[in-house]
């Protein structure tokens, strides 16, 4: 068995579980960083698709205090989550058995717990959070058909932990898919090693994916995009001195755990053969990596297109191949 010790006491102390840890409680108990309004889906960049229409309610009225904060934080994001999730539920349908999914980091776990509500339990979910605030929002609801809550960061959930622990044993044998969304950024820039430790929790062939905020090539784009972010997208939700708060508070601590998507890249495929971006926004990507690419092909098949104005989108574009995006520009780290 592989020794993780040095890799679990770089994630103990890092930003997210320390100096980060007052933003996380307070944002998800809702005493800070709340939204003037309640994000709301553009539905004019989405399909007429009632599947999709019945998902956004359930997720709208599922929503918890952070997953609000989020939502207005990232532009188009919350169409973006709602996509990922049309994909999943589309994605178990062509499936004869139950499909297992770990959504890692994810606050209070909203998407993970409706797509276990609307395929009846059929997609076995798994949020995790150290936070007990997300906890709290996560079973506000009563606790959902399919859906478990750890109660910790995502490095102490581990595979002797899932054996013994008795409502976690039936993911003992892995995910078919896994979702890491903007939580290693918040612990340390080691993606190879936070990669080689969730892909033990994935089964041959399974699917991770991932959503990261990425270091740009030039420091000039990545703050062009930071500004067009900001006053384009966030001030509808926060007031400029909330948006200057979380800057010096957060997202400054963060940049220095951020990486570029060539190092990203390197780190993907030191444990995959094949990775293709699925989403932008901004500095933001959403990337899905596998070793089996016909079963990748499956997924990215079941998943409508970005709901996002083009004017957010920069290469490389959805559905570029990660690789040869790298081959054909050669960027520096």
């Amino acid at each position: 068995m592989q020794d993780f010790s040095d890799f679990f006491q770089e994630c103990d102390n890092g930003p997210r579980l320390n100096e980060l840890t007052g933003f996380f409680s307070d944002t998800a108990a809702g005493k800070s960083g709340f939204p003037s309004r309640k994000p709301a889906v553009d539905m004019r960049l989405l399909p007429n698709d009632d599947l999709l229409h019945r998902l956004i309610q359930l997720h709208s009225r599922r929503q918890g205090f952070f997953d609000q904060h989020y939502h207005a934080s990232i532009p188009y994001r919350l169409e973006e989550e709602c996509r990922m999730a049309h994909a999943l539920l589309r994605y178990s349908q062509m499936r004869s058995g139950d499909l297992q999914f770990y959504s890692l980091g994810t606050a209070e776990g909203t998407m993970a717990r409706v797509v276990s509500e609307m395929s009846g339990g059929k997609i076995q979910s798994l949020a995790c959070s150290p936070n007990e605030e997300n906890y709290k929002c996560f079973m506000a609801f009563g606790e959902p058909l399919g859906a478990s809550f750890f109660l910790g960061p995502f490095h102490r959930l581990t595979k002797e932990h899932l054996r013994s622990t008795a409502d976690l044993a039936h993911f003992a044998d892995g995910f078919d898919i896994i979702l890491e969304d903007t939580t290693f950024q918040m612990y340390s820039p080691n993606r190879l090693a936070q990669i080689e430790f969730v892909s033990q929790h994935l089964k041959p062939g399974g699917i991770l994916l991932f959503l990261e905020k990425f270091r740009a090539a030039d420091p000039l784009d990545y703050q062009a995009r930071e500004e067009q972010k900001n006053l384009g997208f966030k001030a509808h939700y926060f007031g400029a001195d909330e948006i200057a708060r979380k800057t010096e508070l957060v997202l400054n601590t963060m940049h220095e755990c951020e990486v570029s998507l060539t190092e990203m890249a390197e780190a993907i495929y030191a444990q995959f053969d094949h990775c293709l971006v699925t989403w932008n926004s901004g500095n933001f990507y959403g990337l899905a990596a596998s070793n089996d690419g016909d079963n990748l092909g499956r997924y990215l098949a079941a998943m409508m297109q970005p709901a996002i104005p083009v004017e957010y989108v920069y290469e490389p574009r959805p559905y570029c191949d990660l690789a040869s995006w790298m081959r054909r520009r050669r960027l520096p780290t």
